[in-house]
């Protein structure tokens, strides 16, 4: 992937998607020059790069023959409720291994994190929780389950009145600001940056697993 993460749930909306994720409550801009945006103030939740599988090996060597198991996290859901002064969005994800020495019974614990960033990168919290998998004697493959939840302060990732009303100022034809996009302007990306948030989940790995899954 070249993006930084994956997105699973947008906290802008394309234009071809707006029907499906339009809800009340929203800021949508459909005239002036063209824009059409979307935003809530639920977290876009996602998986960073590099992060979303693991390998683990038999001793020091890092090649195809030691590998012990190898897992992935898939199926990633989304469910938010913005209902209240706090908004919870709970992330629940599968979590698929195959080991590669199926002969005994085993059970493998791995460690996953959940990290909410505003902006883009300052880290609000982060905390780590664990996915266990059991395989039965000459069993390869094994599935569980995992969540991860995180709380938003809902006035922080509310823009104020006088953004909104940037964003969604009518403009005409032949008028000064007819042709410049409000999302362009400084003051406007800037809180439009304060108030994002985003909750990203992924495999808690070590410096050697990151390495191995920047660079195979």
């Amino acid at each position: 992937m070249t993006a930084r993460f994956r997105l699973l749930a947008f906290a802008v909306c394309a234009t071809a998607a707006l029907a499906g994720c339009k809800s009340k409550g929203d800021i949508v801009v459909e005239e002036g020059i063209g824009i059409t945006a979307l935003r809530t103030v639920c977290p876009a939740v996602g998986v960073p790069d590099y992060t979303g599988d693991v390998t683990l090996f038999n001793g020091e060597q890092r090649t195809a023959s030691a590998m012990a198991l190898t897992a992935a996290i898939t199926n990633v859901k989304v469910a938010c409720n913005d209902t209240g002064a706090e908004v919870y969005s709970v992330a629940t994800f599968d979590v698929v291994a195959r080991r590669y020495n199926t002969q005994a019974p085993a059970t493998v614990t791995l460690p996953y994190f959940s990290t909410v960033v505003r902006g883009d990168k300052a880290i609000e919290s982060k905390r780590i929780g664990t996915v266990t998998l059991n395989f039965a004697a000459g069993q390869e493959r094994a599935q569980a389950s995992a969540q991860a939840g995180a709380y938003i302060n809902r006035a922080e990732a509310t823009l104020s009145k006088e953004i909104r009303d940037r964003i969604t100022k009518r403009r005409k034809s032949g008028e000064a600001d007819a042709a410049v996009d409000p999302l362009t302007d400084p003051e406007v990306k800037a809180a439009l940056t304060r108030a994002s948030f985003e909750m990203l989940v992924g495999f808690q790995l070590t410096r050697d697993q990151l390495a191995y899954n920047v660079t195979r």
